[in-house]
């Protein structure tokens, strides 16, 4: 026979009221009470409804690997637990993160994770956020804070440190012509990353160090066209703002006329598990796709118990990797040995 919530309230020895806030995760209920429910349930063998049990996990980025990577340990962080993740993809022409999120709400979402969404976006709408707000729905933040006086935990890599170990790696290397191919202005972790780039090559005597940036978008063409831009301008080597502008960046120097690395350099940035078998395997800032997810799943899981976690931004260390797409820098800039295209032999 079928448990319900009228004899668990009765092995528990609280209301029917009760053991429904239990369930939902809803507040008012003391931690020795809801202790009391948690046991009977399980002593019982009572089965939670689905309902509530959901985690939106919402992305702009469904495509791109490391991303993937971390809503997959994200749903086995949460698994455990009985509760189930929602991929939710929103990008330009397809259904919107509102949309998302107003649909959820209505099916009893536990929980949403903003997994460089709007979140990453200055200036983004906030309706999502009150409409979470006020249906009680907890969220966390995953590289890139909520816009201002929206308060939740958020769980970053620190963009400063990646273009560091990135530039610091190709300096080593007696790169001084370093260029970075960057995601669009407005966001975050793009803009965070070209300061950091900025500061690191600023540190080790670069007067112009903005003039090496090129902003793009986030894919292959974004890189490609960004790497023609610096390989005009002298550059012997590469930042990227993600491994996939990394790849396009290769394709645009071989287009050129040149290799990597002996005529360039390229370190990309996110270190998605493919980067390994590229040609050449990729030089790469890895993001700690594992530790992030540990603890976006830790406080999904402390927040739907009603229990608070310190809301601002936590920072997680990258590291790099390094791989053969970065060499020593070439005794003849690269530029000087780029073959003119069709379009600029007829100019």
């Amino acid at each position: 026979m079928k448990v319900g919530i009228t004899d668990v309230a009765a092995h528990a020895q609280v209301s029917e009221a009760t053991v429904s806030r239990v369930i939902n995760r809803r507040q008012g209920v003391s931690r020795k009470t809801r202790e009391a429910v948690e046991r009977a349930m399980a002593e019982l063998g009572y089965e939670r409804p689905t309902q509530g049990q959901l985690v939106a996990v919402v992305t702009e980025f469904v495509s791109n690997p490391f991303f993937a990577d971390v809503a997959e340990r994200i749903e086995s962080s949460l698994a455990p637990h009985g509760l189930k993740t929602v991929l939710c993809p929103v990008f330009p022409g397809g259904v919107q993160e509102l949309d998302f999120l107003s649909a959820l709400v209505d099916k009893g979402v536990a929980a949403v994770v903003f997994l460089s969404a709007s979140n990453t976006v200055e200036g983004a709408d906030t309706d999502s956020y009150e409409l979470l707000r006020q249906r009680r729905v907890p969220y966390v933040g995953i590289n890139g804070e909520f816009a201002d006086g929206v308060p939740a935990p958020v769980f970053s890599t620190d963009d400063a440190l990646a273009a560091e170990l990135a530039v610091d790696h190709l300096h080593r290397l007696g790169h001084r012509r370093i260029g970075m191919a960057s995601g669009p202005s407005g966001n975050r972790p793009a803009d965070r990353r070209v300061r950091g780039f900025v500061d690191a090559m600023t540190r080790r005597g670069a007067d112009d160090a903005e003039r090496w940036v090129v902003r793009q978008s986030y894919t292959v063409e974004g890189g490609q066209a960004a790497a023609a831009s610096l390989v005009a301008l002298g550059t012997t080597a590469i930042v990227a703002a993600s491994d996939y502008m990394a790849l396009g960046a290769v394709r645009g120097i071989r287009r050129r006329g040149l290799s990597v690395p002996d005529d360039v350099s390229v370190v990309g940035y996110d270190g998605s598990s493919v980067t390994e078998f590229t040609d050449p395997a990729l030089t790469t800032v890895r993001q700690p796709a594992d530790r992030l997810a540990l603890e976006v799943g830790r406080s999904v899981l402390a927040l739907v118990s009603n229990r608070e976690v310190p809301t601002g931004e936590l920072l997680f260390d990258p590291e790099l990797v390094i791989r053969a797409s970065t060499g020593p820098a070439p005794r003849q800039a690269a530029s000087s040995k780029v073959a003119p295209t069709s379009a600029e032999t007829q100019g």
